[in-house]
């Protein structure tokens, strides 16, 4: 088991590995792993800094949010297999491969390097 999931919910960041991504920034990242926050996630907020790492998840909606997000869909070895812009107030299709969802204010995601095929790595805040 990854020691991010072990440690639960907290703060961390990630970089992106692989696709030819080149000195990845690190990126600040929340981490959701208690059945309470994932169902929050970014509900309520005005903005993120950095990203939201859902886990586990397979699906993630946008009703009642307040920004457009952009949602990269992880398998178990935090591979990106697809990611997506979904506006406020809709409602993203259960994918079984997923076991992870990356979220961010839309737009971020591509300015970070993350696309299909590279991989998410995550690193605890010491």
């Amino acid at each position: 088991m990854r020691e991010w999931m072990r440690e639960g919910t907290g703060s961390a960041s990630f970089v992106v590995r692989g696709g030819g991504a080149v000195d990845s920034v690190r990126v600040p990242l929340e981490i959701a792993t208690s059945r309470r926050e994932r169902q929050r996630g970014l509900l309520g907020r005005d903005g993120v800094e950095g990203a939201l790492l859902l886990s586990p998840a397979g699906a993630v909606h946008t009703v009642g949010m307040r920004f457009a997000v952009d949602v990269a869909y992880l398998d178990r070895r935090m591979r990106v297999r697809a990611v997506r812009t979904m506006r406020p107030g809709r409602v993203g299709l259960p994918r079984p491969w997923v076991r992870h969802v990356l979220e961010a204010e839309a737009g971020a995601l591509g300015r970070w390097g993350v696309r299909p095929g590279v991989t998410i790595v995550v690193m605890r805040r010491a």
